[in-house]
């Protein structure tokens, strides 16, 4: 028998939305790819005929490059990269959205221009026009801005997961420098707030002129889609529950859980984090027939807003997904540092962010021991505690117990978090983690004199910590307003509704369903995204046959966009008869 798991796990790591009769539309292997585009190219008789491959940041462009090359021989080729700005230019232009800080930038407000020489441009430019015959490859970050016109457009997306390990592998560089050796965190830092900034504003430009869709997440194995069908993927999933691809990663602190209840890896030591509904890092998996073709979450976000989000909430945070869940993993492992997030003012000031990490810890699972940080100790002197976490960088010892309240939890409590409460799960804990969306902006506090997993002490950020710390947040603060808010708000048939937050201060409200009976469910203006946080298996249905009956498992976050308006849950196959339990997230709005 498993230590934490007593059935065999059903957890789909690789959730696809079925598009169908798109099988003709997608071609996997250079040479299938090279094939489709001298087909469509042959349909024009221009005397010349241009193919812009823009990418996104973290495509391996050699081997694009390469395979292409070798199955259009005489072709001529221009490349962004030779129409960029030095490196020296770029890095002093984009030094104060970068900055100097080990983990935080500021959103930059840069565009693709910013990346470019006038006079190179011109000259590039130029050399395009100059061509007489043949075919035209335009290539790069930024390839559609050097030459806007084209007789196809091929965008190749990236998956941002795939770019992180690809930094870890030094494979990559940011847009425009070369920087493959730089250590990965500070990659990540450049490409979260400068270049995936820019790549988004600009696909968003390119989406709807796309000819072709080019998948390289996976080396080796090039798919490109027509944009006819991405797009009737981007349409389907924005009007049925759809799931993200889920990914996982050890850390210092991380756990044994999810290995088993969502069969992973066992010979990795741990894993710490599950990151299963954040778009903005997600993948989406499409099947074409046999093929399953991957394009950023995002982008659905970006295509269909207003279907996605509700008109509500597509109005207040724009073609933004507010609402993220992931797991965090403490079963058998260690302490999370103890952290505050920045207060919305802070936020927007220091990083330019306009809304901040709000939070929740929903126990989904604990031992007998597990404890949660929350809030400060009554009586304590601000300053002394921030003293004492000074000292402590030094001397490897600080006193959590005496400063920070530490609270026993048992499965299915529910943690209210909202930002500048100084929180950690402790060790025996599987928390889901109900949270906004800015998921980069925690302050470290004390991390427990451990290392990171690279070696290097973690970044302690005591300097912004302090600065949000909201010190009322006593024992007695915590208990009244934030610990097991539970309260019931309706019950039918075989069905009861509680609501369980968040707080007053955050704007994302969730609910927790207990069914043996199918719940009827309505969207009411906002996203909803729930986990399956009791029972094997549930299934979702609309009531009208609006889209195909959905089943999702144990642990599993999916997301129902709002254009679906109304949907049904009930126990479904092992669970049949069985009682379930959902919890269930959206933003909060006055109807």
């Amino acid at each position: 028998m498993n230590r934490y798991f007593n059935d065999k796990s059903n957890y789909d790591k690789y959730p696809v939305v079925n598009v169908p009769g798109m099988e003709e539309e997608c071609q996997v292997g250079w040479e299938a790819i090279s094939d489709c585009l001298n087909k469509d190219l042959s349909q024009t008789d221009k005397k010349v005929k241009i193919v812009v491959l823009e990418c996104y940041q973290g495509v391996l462009d050699d081997e694009v490059v390469e395979a292409l090359q070798s199955f259009f021989p005489s072709s001529h080729w221009f490349f962004s990269q030779d129409a960029m700005l030095s490196s020296e230019r770029i890095n002093a232009l984009l030094k104060q959205d970068i900055t100097d800080d080990e983990i935080f930038g500021y959103m930059t407000r840069q565009t693709m221009d910013c990346y470019f020489d006038e006079k190179k441009l011109k000259d590039v430019r130029s050399e395009i026009a100059a061509v007489a015959e043949g075919f035209v490859f335009v290539y790069g970050v930024g390839a559609a801005y050097i030459q806007p016109t084209s007789d196809l457009l091929v965008y190749a997306d990236m998956a941002r997961w795939e770019i992180q390990m690809r930094f870890r592998r030094n494979e990559v560089s940011n847009v425009g420098v070369e920087n493959k050796e730089e250590r990965a965190s500070l990659q990540y830092k450049r490409a979260f707030f400068v270049d995936w900034r820019i790549c988004d504003r600009f696909k968003k430009k390119l989406m709807k002129r796309w000819d072709y869709v080019l998948d390289t997440n996976i080396a080796g194995t090039p798919k490109m889609a027509t944009a006819k069908a991405v797009w009737n993927g981007l349409e389907k999933a924005s009007r049925t529950p759809f799931r993200v691809v889920p990914f996982f990663d050890p850390g210092p602190w991380g756990g044994q859980w999810m290995k088993e209840v969502c069969d992973l890896d066992r010979e990795v030591p741990n894993f710490a984090w599950c990151f299963d509904c954040v778009p903005e890092e997600n993948s989406l998996y499409f099947s074409f027939g046999d093929v399953r073709f991957e394009i950023p979450s995002i982008d659905l976000v970006f295509a269909y807003p207003a279907r996605l989000l509700g008109n509500p909430v597509y109005g207040r945070f724009g073609d933004e997904f507010p609402i993220r869940f992931d797991f965090l993993d403490t079963m058998g492992g260690g302490n999370l540092s103890l952290q505050v997030h920045p207060l919305t003012q802070y936020i927007q000031e220091k990083f330019g962010m306009h809304y901040t990490q709000d939070e929740s810890y929903y126990m989904l699972d604990t031992a007998e021991d597990a404890t949660v940080y929350l809030g400060v100790k009554e009586g304590i002197d601000p300053q002394e505690m921030i003293n004492a976490l000074n000292e402590a960088q030094e001397s490897g010892h600080f006193d959590a117990e005496k400063y920070v309240g530490n609270y026993p939890v048992k499965k299915h409590d529910h943690l209210l978090i909202p930002a500048g409460t100084i929180h950690c799960s402790g060790t025996n804990g599987m928390v889901l983690e109900i949270s906004a969306t800015p998921y980069i902006f925690t302050f470290k506090l004390w991390d427990w004199g451990r290392l990171g997993l690279d070696g290097r002490p973690r970044p302690i950020n005591i300097k912004h910590g302090q600065e949000v710390i909201q010190w009322n947040r006593t024992e007695s603060w915590v208990k009244k307003e934030i610990f097991n808010r539970i309260e019931r708000i309706a019950e039918g048939e075989g069905w009861k509704e509680e609501r369980t937050g968040l707080h007053e201060n955050e704007f994302i409200e969730t609910r927790r369903h207990w069914f043996t009976a199918p719940v009827l469910h309505r969207t009411d203006g906002s996203v909803n995204v729930l986990n399956l946080v009791e029972g094997r298996e549930a299934i979702v249905e609309s009531p009208t046959g609006k889209f195909e009956p959905f089943v999702v498992h144990y642990a599993e976050t999916f997301i129902v966009p709002e254009s679906v308006k109304e949907y049904t849950i009930r126990p479904y196959g092992e669970s049949e008869g069985k009682q379930c339990a959902t919890i269930k997230a959206f933003v909060k709005h006055n109807p």
